[in-house]
Order: C-alpha cells, then structure tokens, then sequence
C-alpha cells in the first residue's frame, strides 16, 4: 500500500541522491576541464529514462528562484574596484551585443527550423545572453585577466534583462502582432531603470539592516541576506522592472560593503547557490526527453556552432568598438558566451504561452545549451593560455582558519592575499608599522602555515590572516595590496 509517508520519503530519498551525486560530479568534472553544469543536465536526461517529469511551471519557478539565489552569490563575489572599470563595455554586450547575437542567430533559424520570422527572432532572443551560473562557475576558478574575468562577469550578471525583455515582447508579438512598438521601447526603458534603482535601494537597506539589526545567532544573518535577495527580485517584478537586473546591482552593494559576520554569508550563499545549481540543472534535464533530442541533431548542431562562431563574435566585436579590447581580447570574450540556465527557463516560457513550436524551440535551445558548455567552457583554459591572456594558477585560500566577524565587537579576523606590487613584500613582520590593534595571526604560504614571527618575511601571493578593528579593515588591505607601507600614507 502506497501511503503519503512512503511518497515523501521517496522523494527526500531522491533529492538527497542527486545532491551527492551533483557535488562528485563536481570534483570529476574540475579534473577534466568541463564545467559541472554538463554533468548535472546529463545525469537528469539520465533520470528522464526512470522518472517522468513535464511540470514546465514548477521547472519555470525554481528556475528563477534558483537564479536569483545565483545572481545573488555571484554578484557579492564580484569586486567593484575591477567591475567599474569595465562598465561601459558590459552594459553595451549586455545590451547591444544580445541584440545583435539575436538577430544573426534569429534569421538563421527562421531557416534552418522552417518557422516564422518572429519565432526565429525568439530562438536568438533565449539563446542571446550569456548565463551567469555557467560564466561564475566556470571563470571564477580560472586565473584569467582581471579585465576579461571582470567584464564577462559584469556582461553576464546584466545582460539576463534584455534576454527577458526580447523573450517576452516576441511571444506577446506572436500573439498579438498589433502590439504598439513606443509601449515596448517604454517598458524596456521602465524595466531597466527600476532595476537598476531597485538594485541600488535594496542594496543600501540590505547592508543599513544587516549591520544595525543584533540578532541571537550568527546564523540567521545569511539567511537575512537571502530573505532580502528575494524582496528585491519580488518587489522590483511586482512593479514590472527587471528582477534580475535588481538582485546584482544589489548584490553588488553588499558584497563590497563592510558586513556583520561577512565571511558567515558569504560561505552560506555559496553553499546555498551550489545547492541550487545542482538541482535546477538536474530538474531541468528532466523536463528533456533524450529521444526527442535525436530529432533535430542537425539543426541544433548548425545553430550552435552559428553561434559560438558567427553570432556571438558578431556580437562581441560590434558592440565593443573602441573600447580598449584588442582582437585577442575579443576572440576570448566571444569563445567566453557560455549558454546555461537562463536559456532553458527562458525556453519554457513559450511553452507556458502555448506557441505552436514551443516544444521544438525548447529541444533545440536544450541542445544548443549543452554543446556551448561542453565546446566553450572546455576550452576557455587552453584558449586563455593560447592567447597569453592567463595569469598563470589562481591562488585561492585553502581556508584552514576560519573568519570570523563578531557583532557585538569593533574587531573581526581578515583574509588578505598579498599583491605582487605590495611595499611589504620581503619585509619581516617587525619592520611593518601596523595600525593599533592590529595583529598578524598567520601566514598561508603554498600549502603550509607559516606562524608569523617578527621575523617572518612576506613574499608574494602569501595569504596572511589579520585581526583588526572595523575601522582599520581598509587602511590595513591597503597595506599589503599597494605600494603603501604606512598606515594612512600614499
């Protein structure tokens, strides 16, 4: 007899199988250079065989709530100091550069799919931007140029708004073809700029909030953060402005801001986005039915390869004229588009409309998708180092202390990576005049912890800890990122 407590336990059975089996094909996926995201859609194609799954709304909503809770993590991650010098050329990829990628690509599908001019124009619109899941995932463990890291994340955490925009006014074109064009150039305008405000708003109360507010446990501080990610994204939908666009202005605000317990959040949403990651993929290789993929092999391949070698270059070069990119830097940010998430939901959303090729839209978008993060995101190393565009191997912290950032106190322990331009560098400790109150509490060298001494000399890309008051967070980063050696002096 089957009952309602055998179902939910089957079913939590279930999710927690497919989280361990996301998280190791995690660490199988890092070792050959493929981005985890192919592994997570294929192992829910796989589950299509066992389980059937056709709920396009439910896919459609933990879609978005998945990608809010990314753009969220991935917007904090993201360091203003580099974002803001490459503004002008993400927004204009964001914009301009999707829709060019729309157009190139539309018209090739108009025919090579043998459907009308505006569903061809809707194919490029789900396919033209790049995703931010699959860029943060995959350049964010790579040792690539600040300015190309810094712009590919910029372009792919903005330019999820104008996909949304083209997708939506082209279905309501289909529909409706009588639409008016000045009420769509305003609610483009409308959307962006109460974005764009939104984000800005939010971002403000969020850090004002998490910094005034004095809550019981540490632990409740991440989940405030979320909890404010979601109002954004709700409020600013709820008005009819770009929900997306809002959570990584806002995520922006926060992540370069001073925070209570900001390691604590930091850690939880990247935890929390992984997590998110992992099921959206699988649930959303489960809305694919791998039969139906061997239909239209041909013409997913064409269009893919349109638009890893057509399309989006097209779109890279034009939109990044006089910028300061030379070609070297625009081949790698075009071979850089990744497709991921953001596609796919956008592909349910004519299928939620009931357009007549909705299904054959979805399928070849699906195809498009995995072999762009199976071709680009293979590649992106190798053609970084073909380029001369790599840094050589990123240093990350191995983490073997943990930060902590106490509420009720002035002082909080930071993590710093000394710059290879720092005036401290081969100075031993007691020649470094730090500010009052301040102590160096070790030293991350390669893989060793070294205990700091009066005569422990810094080197280069050493990770060092330092316990501080608030106040003198920037003053002491400075120290060992610049050429400043005295606490502040220029």
């Amino acid at each position: 007899m089957i009952t309602l407590d055998n179902v939910m336990n089957n079913s939590f059975l279930l999710v927690a199988i497919l989280l361990i089996i996301g998280v190791l094909t995690t660490k199988f996926s890092s070792r050959i250079g493929l981005p985890s995201l192919v592994f997570y859609i294929i192992v829910g194609m796989v589950l299509s065989n066992f389980i059937y799954f056709d709920d396009v709304n439910l896919t459609q909503t933990f879609g978005i709530l998945a990608l809010v809770v990314i753009l969220f993590e991935g917007g904090m991650q993201s360091d203003w100091s580099q974002i803001k010098k490459v503004i002008k050329p993400s927004v204009s990829m964001a914009t301009f550069g999707v829709l060019i990628t729309t157009i190139v690509i539309g018209v090739s599908a108009k025919f090579i799919l043998d459907i009308s001019w505006l569903e061809g124009l809707l194919f490029g619109a789900i396919v033209g931007s790049t995703d931010a899941a699959a860029v943060f995932a995959v350049i964010g463990n790579k040792n690539i140029k600040n300015k190309l890291a810094s712009t590919l994340e910029a372009e792919s955490g903005t330019n999820d708004p104008m996909a949304v925009f083209l997708t939506i006014t082209l279905i309501a074109l289909i529909q409706q073809p009588d639409a008016n064009l000045w009420i769509t150039l305003f609610s483009f305008v409308w959307q962006m700029g109460l974005g764009l405000v939104a984000g800005l708003l939010m971002g403000k109360i969020t850090v004002w909030s998490i910094n005034k507010i004095n809550l019981d446990s540490s632990g409740l501080y991440p989940i405030l953060s979320v909890g404010f990610a979601l109002v954004t994204y709700s409020f600013t939908t709820i008005l009819n402005g770009s929900g997306f666009l809002a959570v990584y202005i806002m995520a922006l605000i926060v992540g370069n801001s001073e925070l209570t317990y900001r390691h604590s959040i930091f850690r939880f949403n990247e935890g929390f986005a992984w997590m998110m990651q992992i099921l959206m993929f699988i649930l959303l290789g489960l809305l694919v039915f791998p039969s139906q993929l061997k239909d239209i092999i041909w013409q997913g391949l064409a269009l893919s390869l349109l638009l890893m070698l057509v399309a989006r270059p097209i779109g890279v070069f034009l939109s990044t004229i006089n910028m300061g990119f030379d070609v070297k830097d625009k081949i790698f940010i075009s071979s850089a588009g990744l497709k991921g998430a953001v596609p796919i939901v956008l592909a349910t959303y004519p299928m939620i409309a009931g357009l007549e090729n909705s299904q054959l839209l979805f399928n070849v978008v699906f195809f498009v998708v995995l072999t762009s993060a199976l071709v680009q995101g293979a590649s992106i190393t190798p053609l970084a180092n073909k380029l001369g565009l790599s840094g050589g191997e990123k240093i990350t912290s191995p983490h073997t202390l943990e930060l902590v950032s106490i509420g009720k106190s002035t002082s909080e322990i930071i993590e710093i990576q000394v710059d290879q331009d720092a005036a401290v560098i081969n100075k031993a400790l007691s020649e470094i005049k730090l500010p009052n109150e301040t102590l160096i509490t070790a030293v991350i060298r390669g893989d060793h912890v070294v205990t700091p001494s009066g005569n422990t000399r810094l080197q280069e890309k050493d990770i060092i800890y330092v316990l501080t008051t608030k106040v003198n967070r920037k003053k002491v980063t400075d120290m060992f990122t610049s050429e400043q050696t005295e606490p502040g002096t220029n």
